[in-house]
């Protein structure tokens, strides 16, 4: 039931113009092949509403490399910078780089 709203969510947020089904989400994540899950990943990194709960779709060994592995585009940097930080906080335990995010002593 979790699984397919989140399947659901990520359709709507980030195949809104494409003709994807959960049945191609899930044969994404159920495949070998990484450009296919990078490119699965770098959509739910865009555009998510609910960005922590899209990407847990992904194992944890696959998630990491995903993370690791994506570089921030010019375009749109300070914004995909945060949300890529943002991720990397959360599934890889690394600092946090954002200063207004950060606690103040």
């Amino acid at each position: 039931m979790q699984q397919q709203k989140v399947l659901d969510n990520i359709i709507k947020d980030c195949f809104w113009d494409l003709n994807f089904t959960d049945k191609d989400i899930k044969d994404i994540i159920n495949s070998k092949d990484i450009k296919r899950k990078s490119f699965l990943f770098n959509k739910i990194l865009l555009n998510s509403t609910n960005l922590f709960m899209d990407l847990k779709i992904f194992s944890n060994d696959d998630l990491k490399i995903l993370i690791e592995k994506f570089e921030v585009p010019k375009f749109n940097y300070d914004y995909i910078f945060r949300r890529k930080n943002i991720v990397e906080v959360y599934f890889l335990d690394k600092p946090l780089l954002i200063d207004e995010l950060k606690w103040v002593a």
